[in-house]
C-alpha cells in the first residue's frame, strides 16, 4: 500500500515514527511519503517533503508574518499527495494545518481525483477546546485513531 503521512511538529515526528515501525511489520512493501522529521526520515527512508521545522509556527504575530509560507506548505503538500496518490492519508495531530489538508482530500476524493482514505491518529483535544471541530473532522475523516481512552 501506498502511505501519506504528517506530522508538524516533534511530538507527531516521534508518535508517527513509531507507527510507521508498525505499518513497515505489517506491510514491508509499504510505499511511504511524509512531512515529518528526523525520526520518520529513519524509519521511512527518504527526505520529507516538508521538514516540521519549517513549518512549525506559535503565535498570532509568528503565524500572520508566515501565512505566505503556510499556503506555499499546504499547496505543496496538497500537489505532493495528488501526485502520489495515496491508499492511505494518515494526519497526526497538528490540528491547524491537518484539518486543511483533510478537507482539500476529501473534496478531491469526493470529485473522483483520488480514492484515499483518510485517518487521524492521535485526535486534535476537541475535548478541551474548539469544540466546532468534531463536525469538520467527522465530514473529512474517515477513521479517528485515538491514544488517549476518554477520546
Amino acid at each position: 500500500m501506498r502511505y501519506f503521512i504528517i506530522a508538524g511538529e516533534a511530538s507527531g515526528d516521534l508518535h508517527a515514527s513509531r507507527l510507521l515501525e508498525e505499518i513497515k511489520a505489517l506491510d514491508p512493501g509499504a510505499d511511504i511519503r511524509f512531512v515529518g522529521g528526523d525520526l520518520m526520515q529513519k524509519i521511512a527512508g527518504g527526505k520529507p517533503i516538508i521538514h516540521y521545522s519549517s513549518m512549525a509556527f506559535m503565535g498570532f504575530s509568528k503565524v500572520i508574518a508566515n501565512l505566505p509560507s503556510i499556503f506555499r506548505n499546504l499547496n505543496t503538500v496538497t500537489e505532493e499527495i495528488v501526485k502520489f496518490s495515496p491508499d492511505r492519508l494518515i494526519l497526526v495531530d497538528y490540528p491547524g494545518f491537518n484539518l486543511k489538508i483533510a478537507k482539500r482530500i476529501h473534496k478531491l476524493v469526493a470529485k473522483g481525483r483520488l480514492s484515499t482514505e483518510i485517518d487521524w491518529y492521535i485526535s486534535p483535544k476537541i475535548w478541551a477546546w474548539k469544540e466546532w471541530r468534531v463536525k469538520k473532522i467527522k465530514k473529512y475523516v474517515d477513521k479517528m485513531l485515538c491514544i488517549l481512552p476518554f477520546e
